[in-house]
């Protein structure tokens, strides 16, 4: 099917993920965008990240790495950032090189993340678009989600460390 031919409504297009994280948004915005420290928490527990390139400035490409811990298979994500507004927005393409699981393993996707201050907690949201299959988009879904669980894990750990070392 074209990329121009989506069988979606408009309402089902779009993935919507909310997350509240104990720690200011200056630092969830600095785990986002400085690849040591995404290294860490980046894919889901099922594939985490193994390797991992960032360019963080508008039109700078990212590339990354996720690796099965159960096969070892490779999968290869890429884009580029298209807005970036510390700590606020961050807005970047998403593609996969090949995916095995998705439907449309190469349509272009946007993700766009707001950080807001909660007083001292980080209120992300995250949205991305569009999705051509209700499988897809799930299957990000779980994804993600997997990801900002290990992201909270170690937000967890960035906090500690700041408060250790004050």
């Amino acid at each position: 099917m074209p990329a121009s031919v989506n069988p979606l409504p408009v309402a089902e297009r779009e993935l919507i993920i909310t997350r509240t994280f104990d720690a200011p948004r200056e630092l969830v915005f600095k785990l986002w965008t400085d690849p040591k420290h995404a290294m860490h928490w980046w894919g889901p527990t099922h594939h985490p990240a193994v390797e991992m390139h960032m360019d963080v400035r508008i039109g700078g490409k990212w590339r990354n790495c996720l690796k099965s811990v159960e096969d070892g298979i490779e999968i290869w994500q890429y884009g580029v950032f298209k807005e970036i507004v510390p700590p606020s927005t961050l807005v970047f393409t998403f593609m996969w090189e090949q995916n095995r699981f998705l439907e449309h393993p190469t349509i272009e996707t946007l993700v766009s993340l707001t950080f807001e201050d909660r007083g001292g907690k980080t209120l992300m949201t995250m949205r991305q678009s569009p999705f051509h299959a209700i499988g897809d988009r799930d299957g990000h879904g779980e994804g993600w989600n997997s990801t900002f669980d290990r992201l909270a894990d170690y937000v967890v750990q960035m906090v500690a460390r700041d408060v250790q070392g004050s």
